[in-house]
């Protein structure tokens, strides 16, 4: 899957994460680099010497986690973008994930953003805590941002659209926003079906390929359960507004 699609297997991503003794133990480097290349400024700009000494240039990179404190100078020196460095330690329930960001323009410390897992797909609202771009970062900024503890190890970027902020529109045929079904959910209806009667929610054209999914997610996390066991709503077929002439035989002047 690595060589075709570049996204790591879990077996991959074993062979670096550390142990969770260490991860409690404070903030530590995590070097996603899979593939044997003529590349080491990972090596050369650490200086605790946490990183190895490459007996080869091609060589992946081999990093001492118990001498790593998570500085994170090594984020911005690999031309790879293949370093991230995670904090456990950070609250109790959020990790801090430092991710090298190099598009324009960069997030706001103190916004929220929605945290990208490494396929690009949206896992989680996360907070930017810190966005480090001087001299030293050398055009590679490190932007630090709060996750929820349990996808410290699955956030690896970031989209500056806020999707899970409450106004976000989720149903887009009745216009019903996040916050609106986030609502709901707190009073008691906790049940797509429910849901799809008090707001219309999958009662317009597309009946409900938008937006189902998104809230079966909501509920899932609300009252715990998983996607999977939650039961989805009667789909029919999609609709589409047409003119009544068209029913009587006559023609579409448009």
């Amino acid at each position: 899957m690595l060589k075709s699609t570049g996204i790591p297997t879990q077996k991959d991503l074993e062979s670096v994460v550390p142990s969770k003794e260490r991860l409690a133990k404070g903030p530590v480097a995590i070097m996603e680099c899979f593939e044997k290349i003529p590349c080491n400024p990972c090596y050369t700009s650490c200086k605790r010497g946490a990183i190895k000494e490459f007996e080869d240039i091609n060589d992946r990179p081999q990093l001492n986690v118990d001498i790593c404190n998570g500085c994170g100078v090594c984020i911005s020196n690999c031309p790879g973008l293949a370093i991230f460095v995670v904090d456990e330690t950070y609250s109790e329930t959020e990790a801090l994930v430092k991710i090298p960001y190099e598009f324009s323009p960069l997030p706001e410390e103190g916004t929220y953003v929605t945290g990208l897992d490494r396929e690009g797909k949206p896992v989680c609202r996360a907070k930017v805590v810190k966005v480090q771009n001087s001299k030293a970062q050398d055009r590679t900024p490190v932007v630090a941002i709060a996750v929820p503890k349990e996808l410290s190890m699955v956030v690896r970027c970031l989209s500056l659209d806020d999707y899970y902020s409450d106004n976000t529109i989720v149903c887009r045929c009745e216009e019903v926003t996040l916050g609106e079904i986030r609502e709901y959910i707190r009073k008691g209806y906790q049940t797509i079906e429910e849901i799809k009667r008090i707001s219309r929610c999958g009662m317009g054209p597309c009946q409900g390929r938008t937006c189902s999914q998104l809230i079966l997610e909501e509920i899932a996390k609300a009252t715990g359960q998983d996607v999977a066991d939650l039961k989805v709503h009667t789909y029919r077929q999609p609709t589409l507004p047409i003119k009544l002439g068209l029913l009587v035989g006559g023609e579409d002047d448009e």
